[in-house]
Parts: structure tokens; sequence; C-alpha cells
């Protein structure tokens, strides 16, 4: 018999139902040469430090840094996990072939390489890597099995991660909370959650210190347009008066007159962080919510494998758009203009360089039914996004006029939409909108050297302080590891140095608003007293830095490509674990008490792992 082990029992059914294995039985399914059976996520995770000696079951300064010799993994201490793993485990050993039917990407590449390697696998295993679950796929996936051995590089980045977040996790939670904390709170440091809450808590620092100054611009109105003064900000009244009565005394002449046609580049596809982001932008739903409604509609297979980081498409799958769009019933009035000629093989969608494990999302072409509400408008936005990407760019008219009273120059901008192209797809909608992009403003013809009267007059404004994160922004933020990128180019090229993973950024966060480390106003985020503080109590930057932990996930990038060496990577970790504590069990910083927002919470360490669906509920325990 050959041994398929799927992820989640739906798609266990799914796959079982193509290949012809009919018959259910306790814990698998079996029929034409196959058994088919599951895992509910996580069945395996990381020993934990008690695991390795009795002595590490207790959080002393004196036991740091905890390293393991060799690092080893164990069953979720689950009745329903450890029943079904006994099943996997005789199909496995009385198999002819394993085929691993995990879910296409490192976590799901890690958690089935754990339960062969906890079930002593011996059997030659194949590994079915698929990009939705569509009849289609599987069949055409199961036609095309690969070598288990080609997916090693991504099992060794998984578990590079899961062995980085252990060592970093466990020894700098038990570290900070041992010399630094009172009473019973735990101060929870993690690989990816510490630089995440020191980017919010930098945020807050400035909105905290930020002093609202009243400042004054002179404008004026020619011709039913309005201008504005180019010079600097005015800080004092008197002035601002005194450039008002100069204005008064000359007309107004126009010196420039400048009308340049462009174009504005169609949305890219989504990958997981920019569905969340638009999903937040548009819906205000939480990266968590957005990842749990978009991976419904993948195992409803209404689209493609989710938990992605790249917004192309790889080039074989170009003959197939026709087909995809053919399939979008309801959106057949936007698709036919594209359908009318043959699909383009754009550079700007299709580009096997950056396509790794998976493309973007995109709809199947299966069109869904009986959806709620948020799934509704979460394959929505991928449909549009799919169908703009084929559209004509939008053709711009960008005007730019100068003007002079006296000696003061004056400037206004506007923008003109002479062909919608692919902004017809949201006609009736909000179209995505670009960092920094100006809303249409269509202004009349200026001859230069004209000249008339004009009305000026003082506007009064106050700086604003700078803006709080949202789920948004926090997840751009992670995603270029601190910086402020607004080219989506650029940002492409940062992806490999964020924090974080796509799937595991929403995850994070969530994890911040339980610990009570940030809280929610309507959409901003906000650092409370008790994040601020644990930031403030951590000296070392190692901890707090973007920028350092993503160099730290571009070598686990690396380690996926085989371009870096596992082993490499975990004595670096370390030594930088080492060096820590050393340095931390020598100093004298703030110490933190508990407080009013800050729920008592068990001696916990573990960097969390993005949630899995569990089976059964009971199950709570997560990969270091």
């Amino acid at each position: 018999m050959k041994v398929c082990i799927a992820e989640k029992p739906s798609v266990a059914r799914d796959i079982a139902e193509v290949i012809g294995a009919k018959e259910r039985k306790d814990g698998y399914y079996e029929g034409n040469g196959y058994q088919v059976t599951w895992t509910f996520g996580h069945f395996c995770t990381l020993k934990e430090p008690h695991d390795y000696t009795e002595q590490w079951k207790f959080w002393r300064l004196e036991d740091l840094p905890m390293i393991p010799s060799s690092f080893g993994i164990k069953l979720i201490d689950n009745s329903g996990v450890q029943k079904q793993f006994k099943i996997i485990e005789q199909l496995v050993q009385h198999s002819e072939e394993v085929i691993n039917c995990g879910d296409a990407g490192q976590e799901g590449e890690l958690i089935q390489r754990w339960v062969l390697l906890k079930a002593q696998c011996t059997a030659p295993v194949k590994r079915l890597w698929i990009s939705s679950l569509t009849e289609q796929a599987i069949r055409e996936g199961f036609q095309k099995l690969k070598d288990a051995d080609q997916y090693n590089n991504l099992y060794a980045a998984g578990s590079a991660r899961a062995i980085g977040d252990w060592l970093l996790g466990m020894n700098a939670t038990r570290l900070f909370t041992k010399k630094f904390a009172m009473g019973k709170t735990v101060l929870s440091i993690g690989r990816v959650q510490t630089p995440t809450l020191a980017m919010i808590v930098a945020r807050q620092k400035e909105i905290n210190a930020f002093v609202s100054e009243e400042y004054w611009e002179l404008k004026t109105v020619y011709r039913e347009v309005e201008f504005t003064a180019t010079i600097d900000r005015i800080k004092v009244l008197d002035r601002a008066e005194k450039g008002l009565a100069y204005l008064k005394e000359h007309p107004f002449e126009v010196t420039s007159f400048e009308k340049k046609e462009g174009k504005e580049g169609n949305p890219k596809l989504f990958d997981l962080t920019a569905l969340q982001v638009e999903a937040n932008k548009k819906y205000a739903y939480s990266a968590d919510d957005t990842l749990k409604y978009i991976q419904n509609l993948y195992e409803k297979k209404l689209v493609t494998y989710p938990r992605v980081d790249t917004t192309y498409l790889s080039e074989d799958l170009h003959p197939k758009i026709a087909g995809i769009m053919q399939d979008l019933t309801p959106y057949a009035a936007l698709t036919a203009p594209i359908l009318a000629n043959p699909i383009p093989k754009l550079k700007t969608v299709f580009d096997d360089k950056k396509v790794t494990d998976h493309h973007a999302i995109i709809p199947t072409g299966i069109y869904p039914s009986n959806l709620g509400m948020e799934e509704k408008r979460i394959y929505d936005l991928v449909a549009r996004r799919f169908i703009a990407a084929f559209y004509p760019e939008c053709k711009i008219s960008n005007t730019t006029i100068l003007g002079k009273v006296g000696q003061v120059e004056f400037k206004v901008t506007g923008k003109q939409i002479l062909e919608p192209g692919w902004k017809e797809v949201y006609a009736n909608d909000v179209a995505p909108k670009k960092e920094g992009e100006e809303e249409e403003k269509i202004l009349p013809v200026f001859e230069v050297g004209e000249s008339g009267p004009h009305t000026p007059r003082i506007h009064q404004g106050k700086t604003t302080p700078p803006k709080a994160f949202t789920e948004a922004t926090l997840l751009r933020a992670m995603e270029t590891a601190g910086k402020q990128v607004d080219d989506e180019e650029m940002r492409e090229l940062l992806k490999d140095n964020g924090i974080g993973r796509p799937s595991t950024r929403a995850n994070i966060i969530e994890t911040l608003f339980r610990r009570k480390y940030i809280e929610k106003r309507k959409k901003n985020i906000f650092a409370t007293q008790t994040g601020i503080d644990l930031i403030d109590t951590i000296q070392t930057e190692l901890l707090k830095s973007p920028e350092l932990t993503g160099i730290w996930e571009g070598k686990l990038r690396q380690i996926e490509k085989g371009e870096y060496a596992m082993e490499t990577f975990k004595q670096e970790l370390i030594q930088m674990v080492i060096d820590l504590t050393i340095e931390v069990k020598t100093s004298n910083y703030k110490v933190i008490t508990v407080r009013p927002d800050q729920p008592e919470e068990k001696e916990k360490d573990k960097e969390e792992k993005p949630k899995k669906e569990a089976k059964p509920k009971s199950r709570k325990k997560r990969l270091s």
C-alpha cells in the first residue's frame, strides 16, 4: 500500500476522493492501492527544557544558558493526537511508499517530516506539491510526484527556525524574567515578537514626545484655483500677516505650465501580506482574521495556496489564465475585454525568478456559493486584483503650474485620468491606492505670462504627530524590517530580510495583544506601559532590532535555497545566547513589576507558531 499523509482531515478526504481511496476506516481512507490518513496540524514539537534534564524544570539564572547537546522532538500531549499518531505509525510501518501530502510550504514540510521521523519511517517518501486543492491540481500533482529529498533544504530551514526560536525564546525569557521581573509576571522575549514590539514602542515614544506647533501658510486663489506658497511654513503670525499685506499689493503671474502624460502601473497580484494590508485598510479585518478567511477559501478550492510571499506567477501558468478568466462568470463583464484578445505574457505578472515555493494568490476559477460576508469580501479582493493585473495601464495627465506674486513663488499640482485602464475593475469601488498617490484633480489650462487679480489668505495649521501603526502599516514594517518603503519593486527586494514569515506575522501580532504588550484603539495600535517597560528593560540591541532580525531571516531563506548551512546558523545563535546571558547576568537595569493591565502568566516562553486547525480543540501547545 502507498500511504498518503495530509495535514487536515478535510484535505485527506479531497485527496482520497480523487485517487479512489473511498472506503472509510478508523483514522484513514483506503482503496485503489492507497491509504490516506491525516494529522491535525502540529503533532510534534521540540522537546521542552525539562525533557532534557530535570534541572531545567525550574527557572534559575544559574542554569542559563540552556543548550541541549542535540535537539529532540516529542508528540504533543493530547489524547486525540496520540491516537491518530498511532494509526499513522502503523500505516507507515507497513507501507511500500509514503506520500507527504502536507501543505506545500516550510511549515507543512516540518510538520510532516517530524511525524515521519517520530514514526520511524523507513519506506521511500515522495512529495505531493500543489498550489490548489482542485481535483485537476490534485490529479496533476500525483502524476508529478517529487522525491522527498528535493525538499531537504526546506526542512532544514524549518528546523533551523524552530531551533532558533527555542534557543532565544526559552533562554531570553527566563533570563529577563528571573533577572528583572518582580511578582509572577513573565517577560516574554521572542525572535520576532520582540523587534516587532520594539517598532511599536519606538513609534509610541515619538507620539508621546510630540508637541504640536502652530504654523501659517500663504495661499491665494487665481482663476478659481488655489495655489500654495513654496516658502517654508511660517511660525510667527506677525510675519504671515506682513506676507499677506505684501501679496495684496501685487498681481498673480503664471510662470510655468507643464502637462505630462504618464501611466499608473497595475496593482501587483496579492501575496499574503498585501492581502492582509488591503483587507485591514478596506474592512478593518485583523491580519489573523484575514489569514483564516483566505485559508478557508483555499480549503474550499476557491483560491490557490495563500501563505506566500511573492506577487508573481510562474511562467507555466500563462496558458491556464484564459480558462480561469472564463470560469469567473460573475465577473464576466470585467473579463470580456481581456478574453477578446490573447492573454499577454506580462513581465510584471509572470517571472519564474520571483517565484519560489508558490506563486501569488489567484482564484482557481471555481466560483464560490454560500459564503459568509467576510469570505466573500476576501474572495472579491483576490478576484478583482487578478483581473486588474491583465488590464491596460491607467493613463494619466499630471499638471504642474507655477506662479508668483511679487517675489513670492506659488505652486499647484493636479492629476487627470485620461484612460482608466485597470481602474475600470474598481469603477464601483475604491481602487487600491499606492502610498502618496494623489486624488484626481483637473486643472484648467493656463498661459505662461498671464497675470491678474487674485485673492490671498493665511492658512493656519498645526503640526501633527507621527501616525500610530495600524495592522496594515505594521505588517508592511515587518515585511521590510522597519524600513519605510513605498516602492513596490524595492519592497519585493527586501522581503528576504523581513521579520517573520507571511504565515507567522498575524500570530505574532495576536501574541502581543494577548500578552497585553499592545492594545488597539479603533484601527490604531498602541504600546501599553507594560510593553514600553519591557522594551526599556532590554538593553541588548540585538533582541530589539528589526534589521538584525531581518538578517537572521535572510539566512533562513539562504538555508532554504541551499546557500547557507543549518549547522552554521545554529552555532551562531548558540554563541549569541551565550553572549546575551553573560551580558544580562552582570547588568543592572530597570525592574518591571506586575501591572494591572498584565495578567499573570504561566512561565511560558515560546515564540508562537502560526495557528493551525486544531482537532481536538483541547490542543494548546505550540512549537517553540
